[in-house]
């Protein structure tokens, strides 16, 4: 007999602003009784609800039954910027540029996005949540023009279009005088990650997946070639299990010392009035990734994605134990203040609404954990930084393999190596710290 015991349960810091400005969520039941299912999938964030939606997609018969520990969207699914990013996007890079075969990866996510594509379609989810309107990478420095034309060359090489702005450009697109050029890229998608989540789960459990809210698992014992899930209202049993916990894989026992648990933190604005909106000019919908990764990431909604505000995002932490506290959040609120007060002048000192952090993992070597980790227990864990399309990509994956399906995408996962190890501590958080504060710092205007 395998027996699992998972040591320890998400806790995030701040609401899930993207879900909150929508208003009340539909409620799913939690897991109760003794139930049993095909496929159990456990956490239903992107690579999550993905996963079913691809189970139910290569065999109707099946039943399929997702456990969220949370509510839907109130997780990392709700707290991400909301770019699902067909490019290269190494978040350890200078330019994003990434180091491994970039046309591979950039048919997966574009993969990717033509499956929530399908999904928003079929599921009649709100196009508003799904907006094929691309991305800019944001300079406001020298250094930064020069990471756009690195980034811009790599693209060319790869027979990817992009246009650069100029500074007057910029500011009639955000109606900020910050930046001093940009390079747009079509092929992202922006979405209300919150929008998004929500609309995939309702369209799931119209076609019979059971989805249970507050459904944390405590443990997990194999016997007799069935899996045993339990709460803390119940238990389901099934002969195949995936676990999409992303950087929660060690709290499951899987993957300790390989994963770099990082939180990274947001701000949005209340919504802006008509005075302000006239105020800031601008468009009333973009996107703005910083030239370098460590600098700041600004995007501006309206009305159809949630009301007229302002997000802004910045600030990591690496927190090995998977919790970080509110004065983490405070410390990135001040300097997302700040960013904000910088970029838009005319409403500096506006107190934001809501701010909050949001968990994503890495790993040392870039990979993912997408694999069988026991007989009948699979993984689709692990985004570095991209969970909505990685996310997405890694669901399917996991998917897949459940069922012995071949796929690209499976196939792809299954080929990449094993997480390196981390350096031992306390000298990892230390030094990944004082990295990325040093990095923070470096990219201060950005």
């Amino acid at each position: 007999m395998t027996r699992i015991r998972v040591d320890r349960l998400p806790v995030f810091q701040g609401p899930a602003a993207w879900n909150v400005i929508l208003g009340p969520a539909p409620d799913y039941a939690p897991l109760e009784g003794v139930q049993t299912a095909d496929v159990v999938v456990i956490g239903a964030g992107f690579a999550g609800l993905s996963a079913a939606r691809r189970l139910k997609a290569q065999d109707p018969t099946l039943s399929v039954a997702v456990l969220e520990a949370g509510r839907i969207a109130e997780g990392s699914a709700g707290r991400n910027s909301g770019f699902m990013i067909d490019l290269p996007h190494d978040l350890a890079s200078e330019d994003y540029a990434g180091a491994g075969d970039d046309r591979t990866l950039i048919a997966l996510n574009r993969q990717a996005i033509g499956f929530a594509s399908d999904a928003v379609t079929e599921y009649q989810i709100n196009p508003d949540y799904f907006d094929r309107s691309g991305k800019v990478n944001g300079a406001a420095s020298a250094a930064a023009e020069g990471h756009n034309d690195s980034y811009a060359a790599h693209l060319g090489a790869l027979g990817e279009p992009s246009e650069r702005l100029d500074g007057q450009a910029m500011q009639a697109l955000t109606g900020s005088r910050h930046y001093r050029s940009g390079l747009y890229t079509p092929g992202t998608v922006t979405l209300q990650p919150a929008g998004y989540m929500r609309g995939l789960a309702a369209g799931l459990a119209r076609s019979g997946v059971a989805i249970h809210e507050c459904s944390a698992v405590r443990e997990m014992t194999r016997q007799r070639g069935d899996w045993r899930v339990k709460t803390a209202r119940g238990e389901i049993s099934a002969a195949r299990v995936i676990l999409t916990v992303n950087g929660h894989l060690e709290s499951f026992g899987f993957e300790r010392g390989r994963l770099m648990q990082l939180f990274l933190f947001a701000v949005m604005t209340p919504e802006l009035d008509a005075e302000m909106i006239k105020t800031l000019g601008g468009q009333s919908r973009w996107g703005i990734t910083p030239s370098d990764p460590m600098g700041t990431t600004v995007r501006r909604i309206d009305t159809g994605q949630g009301g007229n505000r302002i997000i802004t995002r910045t600030c990591a932490h690496l927190a090995p134990g998977r919790r970080i506290g509110p004065r983490h959040v405070a410390r990135a609120a001040r300097v997302m203040q700040r960013k904000f007060d910088a970029r838009f002048p005319a409403l500096a000192g506006m107190a934001m609404e809501h701010g909050w952090a949001g968990h994503l993992c890495l790993t040392l070597n870039g990979v993912s954990v997408t694999r069988e980790l026991d007989e009948g227990l699979f993984s689709g864990c692990v985004q570095n930084g991209l969970g909505t399309a990685r996310g997405t990509l890694t669901g399917i994956a996991a998917a897949d393999l459940a069922l012995g399906c071949e796929s690209d995408i499976a196939r792809h996962f299954s080929a990449e190596p094993v997480a390196k190890r981390l350096p031992p501590q306390p000298f990892q958080q230390w030094g990944a710290n004082a990295v990325l504060r040093y990095r923070e710092w470096r990219a201060r205007h950005e």
